[in-house]
């Protein structure tokens, strides 16, 4: 599993992983490539397809908007050369804020130079981003008196707050609702039904002579502490669209769960229309079925009661056809999967996977059955939640682990056919003979010679099976569903009544049929005999066939399907049958 990038911290997590129904995925990283680029933007009233170069964009809005994403970034996230000509630059740090330095560099200007003015130790406050605002806010002290206040976040939330906005030729205009009502349905949705993440960036001016309609009079320091205020009132820069692709192999890893009965959901912080563009081409979600996307506010209020208390019977009205929940919190997907789990709207309860990097998934990766942790871009909190790593933050390699956890079932599963099949007929056989002829076919040490070669060796084959496609192409077997199912006890009662009949006719028929000494009631202590030895050499042999039969416990009719690509089964049967031969020259 480790070669599949699944790093499994809980051993018990993989067969668990083989029964999953549902899944709730993040999307960044996980849907997408995490390799964030800036392919749209608006600016003073322009939407530009590609970015526009600094001397094209009226000053002195470009200036601003090149120093607030400069400054109004974590220091540690920058972008750098690539380590091969021809490669694409080098993203470090937060993958949102490399989209937008490298829009920066695109522009023509480096925001390394304004950093190094303006350094971390100068900067007067920084409103960290969190999931509530999802925005992020800089204060930096004006050379000319007064400070200066950068936001970045999700554009609708940050649009909010705007009451003024750079219109053409970088002309200050009012920002009114109907004006933001418009730049949303002309400029947003349209970027966020291409897939694109909507930032907005803005900023404020607090002054002591304001000289323009949107800078603030300020005598003195304001109160830093009162968010809502300060960020508030603010002067629209830019909205870009930021593109992070779908990972080429996604689409089809999801139709692999989907065929294998599993119930992918996307849980994201994203904007609604972003979301369903993302889904859709991933797979999640397709035209003509019926499917539930809803924003986190929207699922909050279906699923809560007049007190503001999650409703079990709400939930499960919503989460059988939710597909996809957008502008979602840490704790709305704790909610979402703490009800999956707890419903009993069908008869096996829902088994859930998560995936999740950030501290606050640590919660909903302790709830669910199987919690999957981002090993690249996964902080130590959600590593430490998890039962599996994924190393490379794909979500093509949980198809893997489900895979391997169907294999570890059935491996499980393959080994008791097999084991319960040889100890049924042995204890049979020797039970019958002691009462029958006063004397067991199979003597004490070639009871210890089939344990040894039965037990160790057939479980080591019957274990080294690797996972195959094949494994994906039926539904989870439930929680309650018996570990021996019926097409098993037919192979076990099948085989088992087969060699009991030729034992039988060998023991009580046998050396008529060979026209050999009878080896029943021999003396104690007498050597093994021809007879008992041709009952001895059958029985083994006929386990050694049933070994191959036991690879197949559902029901399939070519025993042989791969049966050369597992090496060491095939080593395991030619050294057992060889053992077989020399144990009996030994005797000979």
């Amino acid at each position: 599993m480790m070669k599949d990038n699944n790093l499994v911290r809980h051993l018990d997590a993989c067969e668990t992983m083989g029964n999953a129904t549902a899944i709730c995925s993040d999307k960044t990283g996980t849907l997408t490539t995490n390799r964030m680029t800036v392919v749209q933007s608006f600016i003073c009233g322009v939407l530009h397809k590609s970015s526009p170069k600094y001397e094209n964009l009226p000053q002195p809005p470009a200036d601003i908007i090149i120093t607030a994403i400069s400054l109004n970034s974590a220091y540690t996230s920058r972008v750098m050369p690539p380590d091969n000509p021809g490669d694409l630059p080098k993203q470090v740090g937060n993958k949102t804020e490399c989209s937008l330095l490298g829009f920066v560099l695109d522009m023509g200007k480096d925001y390394q130079t304004i950093r190094d003015d303006t350094p971390e130790e100068k900067l007067h406050k920084v409103y960290t981003f969190n999931s509530v605002r999802k925005s992020m806010s800089t204060v930096i002290p004006l050379s000319t008196g007064g400070f200066r206040v950068f936001t970045k976040g999700a554009s609708e939330m940050v649009l909010k707050k705007c009451s003024y906005i750079f219109g053409k030729e970088g002309k200050l205009l009012r920002f009114t609702q109907e004006d933001q009502d418009r730049l949303v349905k002309n400029v947003i949705e349209p970027m966020a039904c291409d897939g694109l993440r909507t930032i907005c960036v803005a900023y404020k001016d607090y002054i002591a002579k304001p000289a323009q309609p949107n800078q603030v009079k300020c005598d003195s320091e304001p109160d830093w502490d009162d968010e809502d205020k300060i960020i508030n009132e603010l002067t629209c820069l830019c909205v870009v669209g930021i593109e992070d692709p779908v990972r080429p192999e996604v689409p089809e890893a999801i139709k692999k769960c989907q065929r294998a009965g599993i119930t992918v959901r996307m849980v994201t912080g994203d904007n609604i229309n972003t979301a369903r563009s993302i889904a859709m081409k991933c797979g999640i979600i397709k035209p003509g079925e019926d499917f539930l996307v809803i924003e986190g506010k929207e699922f909050n209020r279906r699923i809560r009661d007049s007190h503001g208390d999650v409703e079990q019977q709400l939930l499960d009205k919503v989460w059988p056809r939710l597909r996809v929940l957008a502008r979602s919190s840490p704790q709305d997907k704790y909610t979402l999967v703490k009800g999956i789990i707890d419903s009993k709207l069908h008869t096996n309860r829902e088994v859930v996977a998560v995936t999740g990097d950030g501290t606050n998934d640590g919660p909903a990766l302790k709830k669910a059955d199987v919690g999957f942790a981002m090993g690249i871009a996964g902080t130590d909190v959600a590593k430490e939640a998890s039962d599996i790593i994924l190393t490379d933050d794909n979500f093509s390699s949980i198809v893997k682990a489900v895979m391997w956890g169907r294999n570890v079932y059935d491996s499980i599963a393959k080994f008791l056919q097999f084991q319960l099949t040889v100890n049924i007929v042995a204890v049979i056989v020797a039970f019958v003979g002691a009462c029958a002829v006063e004397d067991s076919p199979l003597k004490a040490v070639q009871m210890l010679w089939v344990n040894l070669i039965m037990d160790t060796l057939a479980s080591l084959a019957l274990a080294t099976e690797l996972p195959t496609a094949e494994l994906l192409l039926r539904k989870p077997y439930g929680r309650m569903k018996p570990l021996i199912s019926r097409t098993m006890m037919k192979n076990i009662l099948g085989q088992g009544i087969y060699q009991l009949t030729i034992i039988f006719f060998l023991l009580f028929l046998g050396h008529k049929f060979f026209d050999i000494d009878s080896g029943m009631y021999a003396p104690l202590h007498s050597p093994p005999s021809e007879h008992f030895t041709i009952i001895f050499n059958t029985f083994v042999m006929m386990t050694l066939f049933n070994e191959m039969n036991a690879r197949k416990i559902h029901g399939e009719r070519n025993i042989f399907e791969g049966l050369f690509t597992n090496p060491i089964f095939y080593s395991i049967l030619l050294i057992t049958a060889g053992a077989q031969v020399s144990y009996n020259l030994k005797q000979i």
